[in-house]
């Protein structure tokens, strides 16, 4: 009976550790925060970040190695310019450890509440990074920080975050200036201060473009499908399943499925249902590679639905698109309150081709009738231009920005 009262469950078990290491690591950096304040209180002066000897003038958090890419060619810059530049990293296979750096200082900080109990009492003069929700949920704002930057993973709506996801940063790098347009509706909206909104590019498209070129063109290439959807109850693989992959599978053409990777954490139910359907098929791959450029480069069309890689794939590519329409729920998302149909939709429906569900049976008859018009190419090219400016330069913008916004602030 007593052994009964004292069994703890492993998945309760886990969750009580990493409570306990989470609020271990918040009270180390709580006392650390007091030292210094203490100090500044002895010394006389003010400004608390000019006698912490834990300053870093320039501070990249990566919560997650699929945003390295995003990351990179900043790094690559301060490390050609030989300026110092401190990286924290939550993950430990961080592409950043494989290089050695010579100016930049990577190091791994733990993930969830031990890295935001690290960041929380953060003493920095310039911090990038590409997590939204600054101020609104664990990850607060250091009163030993000048300025916090948050920059776009993606060249589409910069109000498809949680709400407030970017409110209480001082500045938002977009990759194309009609972003700014909203971000600016919802300022006025909620009497919020007014961020810097800097058109910088997007690096991680900057980075594949060249990878992407890199990789060889394949000598017996068949007819390639790529299915990629988003995730969720009207992500296509979810929602439809075997109604679309079935007639897929019988085309005879090569179809690649390539997951949300959100789906391998919240629907790994479904992922092992239709993987034990098909897995006698040699038509149809599971992709789950960290980069996606290798099966975008093997595509002939993909098939999708309200996914980013939409955009990765058009303005890598620039080849045609089929998606399947569905209703976003938008009350969770900043795009809610402006109450507006989102540019990716508009576009998407400029450039794509809609694929209803009543044609999945005929989906090979559907895909060699289309017609990959002058049109819809031009289409293609006014969305790039949009939502991609300043392409292979995004490093090179982000950089300076970092570097004049604290040359203004006069902080050394």
């Amino acid at each position: 009976m007593i052994n009964n009262f004292l069994y703890i469950d492993p998945g309760t078990g886990s969750m009580l550790f990493s409570v306990l290491i989470g609020a271990a690591a918040t009270l180390f950096f709580l006392a650390r925060a007091l030292i210094l304040k203490l100090k500044v209180l002895i010394s006389g002066k003010k400004d608390g970040i000019q006698l912490d000897s834990s300053f870093k003038k320039f501070v990249i958090y990566n919560e997650g190695k699929q945003y390295w890419n995003t990351f990179m060619p900043v790094v690559q810059e301060f490390e050609n310019r030989g300026i110092e530049l401190t990286y924290y990293t939550s993950a430990k296979d961080d592409p950043v450890f494989e290089t050695s750096w010579k100016h930049v200082k990577a190091e791994f900080i733990g993930e969830g509440n031990s890295a935001f109990a690290k960041l929380n009492m953060l003493s920095a003069g310039f911090v990038l990074m590409t997590t939204p929700g600054l101020q609104v949920y664990q990850l607060k704002r250091s009163k030993n920080v000048k300025h916090y930057s948050h920059v776009l993973h993606m060249p589409n709506d910069a109000t498809t975050y949680r709400l407030f996801g970017l409110d209480f940063f001082d500045s938002v790098l977009l990759s194309g200036d009609y972003q700014a347009t909203d971000l600016r509706t919802l300022e006025e909206m909620r009497g919020i201060n007014r961020k810097d909104l800097i058109t910088v590019g997007c690096p991680y498209l900057d980075v594949y473009k060249k990878n992407i070129e890199e990789i060889p063109d394949e000598e017996n290439h068949p007819f390639t499908v790529l299915v990629s959807p988003s995730w969720g109850d009207v992500g296509i693989l979810k929602k439809y399943g075997e109604k679309l992959l079935d007639p897929l599978s019988r085309t005879g053409w090569r179809i690649i499925v390539r997951p949300h990777p959100q789906s391998k954490k919240s629907e790994p139910e479904m992922l092992e249902r239709l993987e034990e359907r098909y897995k006698d098929n040699n038509n149809i791959i599971w992709d789950y590679e960290r980069q996606n450029i290798f099966s975008l480069k093997k595509a002939d069309i993909m098939i999708s639905d309200f996914s980013g890689i939409i955009f990765d794939y058009t303005f890598l590519c620039d080849k045609p698109v089929m998606y399947v329409a569905g209703n976003m729920d938008l009350r969770p998302y900043d795009a809610y309150d402006l109450n507006k149909k989102l540019w990716q939709y508009e576009v998407l429906e400029k450039f794509g081709t809609e694929l209803n569900e009543d044609q999945f049976e005929n989906i090979k008859e559907v895909i060699q009738s289309m017609s990959d018009s002058k049109e819809l190419a031009e289409q293609r090219r006014i969305a790039k231009e949009t939502a991609w400016m300043h392409q292979g330069k995004a490093g090179k913008n982000i950089a300076d920005y970092m570097i004049k916004t604290m040359d203004d602030k006069s902080l050394n």
